[in-house]
């Protein structure tokens, strides 16, 4: 009987332990701190009709500069990020073996030049000779003969210092263009090779977007067609048109190339960024047409291959819910699954945000 009782009393002492370590764990997610955030509205669907891309920003005059001889880099004249006009010198590469060159071909100018003005005098002499019927005609004819082969040789002598002239062009490399210096690939001491970019300039003036198009979405990009483009680094939308589209996609792995200029970016859009292309279109087979739930790309939360949104639970929490993503409209993402239209989700948080969190909604 005592035993019992003292079983009892142990039983009573378990339970009333359990029921005050519960009620302090409940304390203590009671009193978690509670987190201010606000909505980013509702999820909206979007209608119309238009195909996106993406793409990449590039200066529509580049050139890698590079020459058609071997030698070593003496001096690099400018530096990245340097604006430089059409004609500045930018390179220079050694050219000793072209000065002893040149001063040969200088030399047989002079020894053909020579030639030339001996052999003009004794054919004016034999033409006078002749005239006075003074010399056969077949003395005239030699002497006509050797005219003429002093005369090409004087010829070919001015045409090899053309060569050498045009050869010492290749040391000293210039821009073909006004712009940038985007980078400079060798440095000083370096051997140059045929063909080896030395230097890369890009013009200033205009920038274009390259963007890559799928085959069954081709045929509704139009030549002169406006389209919208955001930049992903920085949330601009820049307009523009669309100025080339490729009747072919050979080479570029079953994408059509399609370029667009750009309508006046300002200094912050940079050659190199990367963008998303909107082209407006009447008729699409991959378009959004119908009702798309978008919502903005920067409240996406990833984890692994995993992506979700945050949304509000019963209670004022927190709730992550676990989303399939689709194609990028803009600065918009569709989502496919998930999330219905209409539906709140948290778009920014003054705190670290969990699942089950408190929310106090601003």
């Amino acid at each position: 009987m005592i035993m019992r009782k003292i079983y009892i009393l142990f039983t009573v002492a378990a339970l009333m332990t359990s029921f005050s370590c519960g009620k302090s764990e409940t304390e203590t997610k009671d009193n978690s701190p509670v987190i201010s955030v606000k909505l980013g509205g509702e999820s909206h669907s979007a209608t119309g009709s238009f195909v996106t891309a993406s793409g990449k920003i590039e200066a529509e005059n580049s050139a890698n500069v590079s020459t058609r001889m071997m030698g070593y880099i003496t001096k690099i004249h400018v530096k990245t990020g340097q604006k430089v006009s059409a004609g500045q010198l930018l390179v220079s590469i050694n050219n000793t073996d072209l000065q002893a060159k040149k001063a040969q071909v200088d030399a047989g100018i002079q020894q053909a030049t020579a030639a030339y003005n001996s052999a003009k005098k004794d054919h004016d002499r034999f033409v006078a000779l002749f005239a006075q019927q003074s010399a056969s005609q077949k003395e005239l004819d030699d002497m006509t003969a050797r005219f003429e082969m002093a005369k090409a040789a004087l010829e070919s002598a001015r045409q090899m210092r053309n060569e050498v002239q045009a050869q010492f062009s290749y040391a000293n490399l210039t821009a073909p263009f006004s712009g940038t210096v985007t980078g400079t690939f060798l440095k000083e001491g370096d051997m140059a090779t045929p063909g080896t970019p030395i230097v890369s300039v890009e013009g200033a003036s205009r920038l274009q977007v390259t963007a890559m198009v799928a085959e069954h979405n081709i045929n509704a990009i139009k030549m002169g067609m406006l389209v919208k483009v955001l930049v992903k680094s920085s949330g601009r939308t820049l307009g523009g048109n669309v100025s080339e589209v490729s009747a072919s996609a050979k080479n570029t792995g079953g994408q059509y190339l399609v370029k667009i200029n750009l309508d006046k970016p300002d200094a912050q859009v940079l050659a190199g960024m990367f963008v998303n292309v909107q082209f407006a279109v009447s008729s699409a087979k991959e378009t959004v047409a119908g009702e798309k739930v978008l919502v903005p790309e920067g409240v996406l939360v990833k984890q692994g291959q995993l992506t979700g949104i945050y949304t509000v639970g019963h209670g004022n929490t927190a709730i992550l819910r676990w989303v399939r993503t689709g194609k990028m409209f803009g600065d918009q993402v569709e989502i496919l699954s998930g999330l219905s239209a209409g539906e709140p989700y948290i778009a920014s948080a003054e705190g670290k945000l969990y699942n089950g969190a408190k929310i106090s909604i601003q």
